[in-house]
């Protein structure tokens, strides 16, 4: 039996998810979390499970961090990003942060269910797409790193929630057009302004349309 830790700040998905290991007798979904804080939180009450089906964008803690932290505290357990995202930055923090594979979500029920198995046995589960983009980045990893030191550089989604920021909607309404939570709005808007080195939403904004970032 293989005991899974679900971690997505979507109630709805998380319960989604969970259905879709029900279907099978060699997989135990033990218990849920809404963000990284509260994954290593249960861990540290209990780390008796094997693997980690992770999603990437939520609030308080992401899962690329909550990854890094897992991998640092309990090497043995596996983790797989199963996240809507497909972009080369979140892959290759992923995989830097120690993801053991990287599926979309719109992965169909018996490809992750061997994608879990593959993962357990030792190989690295991914969405064909994924691999192909991860090929790339190992082989030009200098390029991509030099990218991301060279300038100041937000996310597809950081920067839309800024373009969303800038006509004067609310957490809520950007929330509600982009299909995340409040808290996760929140999230990127705190790492914005980190980012661009600015303290409120004016700010970033006015830095944002100088730099031609929206």
């Amino acid at each position: 039996m293989i005991r899974i830790a679900i971690v997505d700040d979507n109630l709805f998905l998380q319960k989604a998810i969970a259905d879709k290991i029900s279907f099978f007798n060699d997989l135990s979904c033990r218990f849920m979390c809404a963000n990284g804080i509260e994954l290593i939180e249960k861990l540290e009450e209990n780390h008796n499970i094997d693997l980690i089906l992770m999603d990437i964008e939520m609030p308080k803690m992401d899962g690329i961090e909550a990854t890094a932290k897992v991998k640092s505290r309990y090497p043995q357990l596996k983790v797989i990003m199963l996240t809507v995202f497909d972009n080369d930055e979140n892959i290759f923090n992923a995989i830097k942060a120690g993801a053991d594979g990287y599926l979309l979500k719109e992965v169909e029920l018996n490809a992750l269910h061997r994608g879990i198995l593959e993962t357990m046995n030792g190989g690295a589960a991914m969405t064909p797409s994924i691999a192909l983009k991860s090929l790339k980045l190992l082989r030009n990893p200098i390029t991509f790193e030099d990218r991301q030191r060279a300038e100041v550089q937000l996310t597809s989604r950081e920067t839309a929630v800024l373009e969303q920021l800038s006509k004067g909607l609310s957490y809520n309404l950007i929330a509600d057009n982009l299909f995340i939570s409040s808290g996760t709005v929140r999230k990127h808007i705190e790492n914005i302004y980190t980012k661009l080195q600015v303290h409120n939403k004016l700010e970033a904004i006015d830095k944002a349309r100088r730099s031609n970032i929206i």
